[in-house]
């Protein structure tokens, strides 16, 4: 009988087992024999299971193996096998998984086909590396100081729970580089802030039959489409007080969107102003770029006049939950713990905490969200949730294969993880809502 409490189990749920990941190693290199006392199985599992601690050292992977399977190796042994190989070994579980399907009993009541096929929020997050990286990673080097940095990428399908992509870039490669590189499809909408702002890539994504919803970027030019004049839009919103336009933009003014543009409450207004001179680092904004914030202003692709700007700004807040996504991964799952260890390392010990998280919201958020609300009529909160599995990982292999919960487990989660009554709805609630009212999500 096949034992539950293996924590191999971990991967199963994606398609993975044993043979499939031997196979796997076989065709990557990473094992040239079938012989040898490290199991690339277990190499895996119980290296990922402790890349959620921190940096994993050879000395404990090597006794934690021993521990849970008998087999002992050198901590020389595991060094020996943190090579380049061993970099796409892991790099191919954690597509491999991203990749997998879950079974559509498991996919969140907001999943139905709808105006949007796809809800893609796409954002970045910087960690803090040993100094001995900088050359690979660069950063931020004065005279005085060096800081090495590596940025990550991730993109979010928030329909489906499920992520679509991570990359381990140089902090030098900003967000504007990586603008392009989202797959999109028919059918998506791409929600992302104004760093990813190019006119290129919304013209790109509308070729490819994806919407987006962008927020302005001062400077962009503008015109009216039937006349081929430059708008002035400070002039514009002045005079009429909010717009609602389709117009031509780009160098070329050949990519035709729609301007939105509404005013903002004065105190959002004085936010704004308070945060551009905060960043400008002692260079005075101008003042156009000033007056400007007193407006919201959107340049998207979805040209339907029904979707008023007010669900616009609805649909642009859907970008708050990558954010919430990446302050879980750094308040739980340890980004901020790399201690001075080699680039090899650091990408085995990177894909593996991304394993780790694709496993946590795939295989256990997106489901249980659902499973929870139809047995308590509570919702799940996600930074509950993720600090309750990071601190009992034992559970791990129980939740990822049990169609359903046990109830004395289904109890505790319903304690410690779902949100508080409250008299203001909470994300998930709000999110319904908003795809609902906008043909995202319909019955």
């Amino acid at each position: 009988m096949k034992n539950k409490s293996d924590p191999f189990d971990l991967f199963s749920c994606a398609g993975l087992d044993r043979d499939k990941i031997r196979q796997l190693t076989f065709e990557i290199g990473f094992c040239k024999r079938a012989s040898g006392k490290i199991s690339a199985p277990d190499f895996l599992i119980h290296l990922c299971l402790q890349s959620v601690a921190g940096t994993v050292s050879y000395n404990d992977l090597a006794a934690r193996v021993e521990a849970h399977t008998g087999v002992a190796a050198s901590r020389q042994a595991y060094w020996e096998r943190t090579d380049e190989p061993c970099v796409r070994f892991f790099q191919s579980i954690l597509e491999r998984i991203m990749l997998s399907k879950c079974s559509p009993d498991d996919i969140q009541a907001i999943n139905r086909k709808g105006r949007f096929n796809r809800i893609l929020l796409q954002d970045s997050t910087i960690i803090k590396l040993p100094l001995r990286l900088f050359e690979v990673f660069s950063g931020v080097k004065n005279a005085h100081t060096a800081v090495c940095n590596a940025r990550i990428q991730g993109i979010y399908d928030l329909l489906s729970g499920h992520f679509i992509k991570f990359s381990i870039d140089p902090y030098s490669k900003n967000d504007q580089a990586a603008t392009l590189e989202i797959p999109v499809q028919p059918g998506d909408l791409v929600l992302r802030d104004r760093g990813y702002f190019r006119i290129q890539a919304i013209d790109e994504h509308k070729r490819a039959g994806a919407d987006s919803i962008n927020r302005y970027k001062h400077y962009t030019a503008l015109c009216d489409p039937a006349t081929g004049e430059k708008i002035n839009l400070l002039e514009l919103l002045t005079r009429n007080g909010s717009v609602d336009m389709l117009i031509g933009a780009g160098p070329e003014q050949t990519v035709h969107i729609r301007l939105i543009a509404f005013p903002a409450p004065e105190e959002t207004a004085n936010l704004r102003r308070m945060k551009a001179k905060k960043e400008m680092n002692g260079h005075a904004p101008s003042q156009e770029l000033l007056k400007l914030m007193s407006w919201t202003i959107f340049l998207t692709t979805i040209t339907d006049p029904s979707i008023t700007f007010k669900e616009i700004l609805a649909l642009y807040g859907l970008r708050w939950r990558i954010e919430n996504i990446f302050k879980t991964w750094k308040s739980y799952f340890n980004f901020q713990k790399v201690h001075n260890v080699p680039e090899i390392q650091l990408r085995i010990l990177l894909n593996a905490r991304l394993i780790m998280i694709t496993l946590a919201y795939e295989r256990l958020f997106s489901p249980l969200l659902g499973q929870l609300y139809r047995a308590s009529g509570k919702l799940v909160s996600l930074i509950k949730f993720t600090r309750y599995i990071t601190q009992n990982l034992a559970l791990l292999p129980r939740l990822l294969n049990s169609p359903t919960l046990p109830p004395q487990l289904c109890r505790a989660l319903q304690r410690y993880c779902t949100y508080e009554k409250r008299n203001h709805p909470n994300f998930m609630t709000g999110m319904e809502a908003i795809l609902l009212k906008t043909g995202a999500s319909c019955d």
